[in-house]
C-alpha cells in the first residue's frame, strides 16, 4: 500500500458504515520503526497499513480495539518508550494518536423474509443503521435495499451468536417454532438493547409459558416487545407494521443515545 492509501481505506470504511480507529505517529525520538506521519487503520478484526510492526504495533492494535469496544468517541494519546515499555530493539520513543472515526450505527437483525419483513427492511434501509436481514430461504431475497446484508442461514440462530453487543433484534419468521428457537436465544444473551416479536397477546402468553419451563426469569421475558411496534400506530398493513415497528426501534435507540 501507499502512505496515502489511509484515504481510501476510509473512504471504503465510511461506505460500509464500520467503526475504526486512525492511528498517527505525532512525533519520534531515537531510533524507532516508523517515522511521523506513518497511519495506520484499525477495525473490529482487520488492518490496513502500519506504524512498524513489533510490540509497539501489537499494542496499539489492542488499544485501537478497546476504544472500539468501549465505543469511545474521544482521542487518545500514548507515548511508547520502545525500549523500556516495550522491549524493542530500536530503542526511541514514538508517540501515537489514536482517533475513533465512523461512529457506530444500531446493528439491527430482521429474521424474517416475507411480506412484513421485506416493508420493515426496506424502512430500516433509509435510517443510520446496519441491517441484516436473516431467512433461510434463499428465494425471499428478491428485492434487497442498498447496504443490507443478507443472512441466508440453515439454522437462523446462528446469527444470534454472531451479532455485536448492544443489537437491535426484530422476529417475525414464517415459523412460530422457529419463533420461539430465535426468541429463547436471543433472550439467552445478557446485551441485547431491543427485541420484538411479530404475534398477538395469546402468542406472546404461549410463549411466555414455554419460556418459563425453560427457566427464564420474568426479568428475562420482560425483555421481549410482544406485540411488537408503538400501540398508536394501528394498522394491519405490512407497511403499516413496519412502520410501528421502525418507530419503537428509533425511539429505543435514541433514548440509548
Amino acid at each position: 500500500m501507499r502512505s496515502d492509501d489511509w484515504i481510501t481505506v476510509l473512504a471504503n470504511l465510511r461506505d460500509r458504515a464500520e467503526p475504526c480507529v486512525l492511528l498517527t505517529v505525532l512525533d519520534d525520538k531515537g531510533s524507532v520503526p516508523r517515522d511521523r506521519g506513518s497511519k495506520m487503520v484499525v477495525t473490529a478484526d482487520k488492518t490496513w497499513l502500519t506504524i512498524g510492526g513489533g510490540h509497539l504495533e501489537f499494542q496499539s492494535v489492542a488499544i485501537a480495539r478497546e476504544m472500539l469496544l468501549a465505543g469511545q468517541t474521544q482521542a487518545r494519546y500514548e507515548q511508547f518508550n520502545l525500549g523500556a515499555r516495550l522491549g524493542q530493539c530500536c530503542g526511541g520513543i514514538s508517540s501515537v494518536l489514536f482517533e475513533p472515526l465512523i461512529q457506530p450505527q444500531p446493528q439491527i437483525a430482521v429474521f424474517g423474509a416475507g411480506h412484513v419483513g421485506q416493508a420493515l427492511v426496506t424502512l430500516l434501509a433509509t435510517l443510520p443503521c446496519h441491517v441484516h436481514w436473516v431467512d433461510e430461504r434463499a428465494e425471499q431475497f428478491t428485492l434487497v435495499p442498498p447496504g443490507v446484508t443478507v443472512c441466508c442461514l440453515e439454522d437462523p440462530t446462528e446469527q444470534v451468536k454472531r451479532m455485536p453487543a448492544g443489537s437491535y433484534y426484530v422476529v417475525m419468521t414464517h415459523h412460530h417454532p422457529r419463533d420461539l428457537e430465535l426468541c429463547e436465544a436471543i433472550l439467552r444473551r445478557d446485551d441485547v438493547a431491543y427485541v420484538g416479536m411479530i404475534g398477538s397477546d395469546t402468542k406472546r402468553q404461549r410463549f411466555d409459558y414455554r419460556l418459563e419451563g425453560k427457566g427464564f426469569s420474568r426479568e428475562q421475558l420482560n425483555r421481549l416487545r410482544c406485540p411488537i411496534g408503538l400501540p398508536d400506530v394501528k394498522g394491519k398493513l405490512p407497511a403499516e407494521i413496519a412502520v410501528a415497528v421502525a418507530a419503537e426501534i428509533i425511539a429505543c435507540y435514541q433514548r440509548r443515545e
